[in-house]
């Protein structure tokens, strides 16, 4: 079954940490480039962090940087969120998606809540 499933999301206090979980079936995960998106309500969709097949390379949208770390462990097919110093600007759903190859893939999301 080709599937992508996100664990770890929850409610933390600001200044936290959560660590997302995105665990792949069905899919050549080692040579899916992945990302990680968030939507907060009534605002759109943002690409929070991208990485490459091997992990060698990663982007991360300027509002995360030094706080996200985006990895992978393709022995067990699961891509990682780690969030630390989250802000309630932070609180979204996050969601993980198989950007490359072939047809794009998304998992049905974790929700995380940062409050003040």
């Amino acid at each position: 079954q080709v599937q992508l499933v996100e664990s770890g999301g929850g409610l933390v206090q600001a200044g936290g940490s959560l660590r997302l979980s995105c665990a792949a079936s069905g899919i050549i995960f080692k040579i899916s480039t992945m990302a990680w998106y968030r939507q907060a309500p009534g605002k759109q969709r943002e690409l929070v962090a991208t990485i490459t097949g091997e992990g060698t390379s990663t982007t991360y949208v300027d509002s995360v940087k030094g706080r996200f770390s985006i990895s992978r462990d393709n022995a067990k097919n699961t891509m990682y969120l780690q969030m630390n110093s989250l802000t309630p600007e932070d609180t979204a759903v996050y969601r993980c998606t198989k950007l490359a190859p072939g047809q794009r893939l998304w998992g049905q999301g974790t929700q995380v809540t940062v409050s003040s």
